[in-house]
C-alpha cells in the first residue's frame, strides 16, 4: 500500500541544548528501523498527498480505523497563530488519551517518542507520510529546518486536543502503553541480562 519513495527515518537523539530543528543525530549517528517503531505501537504508511481527496489507499485506512473526522493545519510562522507559543508547546513532552493521527501533506518535521529505557527516537517525516501515535505514548513535535509543515489530522469521531504533559505514569491510558508495548521490551531486557550474568557465574 502507498507510494513508491525513500521509508521514513528515524534515529536516536542526542543530549545537546542546540536548535531544536537541527537533526540531533548521535555521533555516530544510531538509526532506528521501522520495525522497531512498530513495536513501540507506532504505525506509518507512505500515501499519495498530492491526490489525497481521491486517494483510496487512504480511504481504506480511515475505514478500516475508523477515522471519521479530519481538519487540517499549516505549521509555519506565517500560517500558524501564536506561533510562538503553539510551537513551544507542541516541544512539550506529552500524552493523549486517543492516537495523534498525522498525514503530511506538504513540508516536513520530527516527531519525538521515547522508547523503553526512556531514550528519545526522532521521527522524520515529510510529505506522503502517515504516523500513528498511540494514546499513552510520551511524545513531541518540531518543525525541522524548513520551518513549515501541512498536515491533515484525523480522529475518531469528535477531536479531543487534550495534551497531558509529563509526568503522567499514573494515568490509565499511559499505563495500558506501559503494558501493551514498553514492559515486554524490558522484561526482554532483564532476561537477558540474567542469562548474562548466568553465564559469567
Amino acid at each position: 500500500m502507498g507510494l513508491e519513495r525513500p521509508l521514513m527515518e528515524a534515529w536516536y537523539m542526542d543530549d545537546s541544548a542546540e536548535d531544536q530543528r537541527m537533526p540531533h543525530h548521535r555521533n555516530p549517528p544510531e538509526y532506528v528501523s521501522l520495525k522497531k517503531l512498530a513495536e513501540l505501537g507506532i504505525l506509518h504508511w507512505v500515501l499519495d498527498a498530492d491526490n489525497y481527496e481521491t486517494d483510496p489507499d487512504l480511504k481504506h485506512i480511515r475505514k478500516e480505523r475508523g477515522y471519521s473526522y479530519e481538519d487540517f493545519v499549516d505549521v509555519s510562522p506565517e500560517a500558524l497563530p501564536n506561533y510562538e507559543t503553539k510551537i513551544k508547546n507542541f516541544y512539550e513532552e506529552h500524552i493523549h488519551t486517543d492516537e495523534e493521527i498525522r498525514y503530511c501533506l506538504d513540508g516536513s518535521g520530527y516527531f519525538d517518542v521515547r522508547d523503553p529505557e526512556d531514550r528519545w527516537i526522532r521521527i522524520w517525516v515529510h510529505k506522503g507520510d502517515m504516523i500513528v501515535l498511540p494514546a499513552g505514548c510520551y511524545h513531541r513535535f518540531s518543525l525541522d529546518a524548513n520551518n513549515y509543515l501541512k498536515a491533515m489530522r484525523l480522529f475518531v469521531g469528535e477531536p479531543i486536543w487534550t495534551p497531558y504533559n509529563r509526568p503522567q505514569d499514573e494515568h490509565p491510558v499511559r499505563k495500558e502503553y506501559i503494558n501493551l508495548f514498553l514492559k515486554p521490551h524490558l522484561d526482554k531486557s532483564d532476561l537477558s541480562l540474567a542469562t548474562q550474568n548466568a553465564e559469567t557465574v
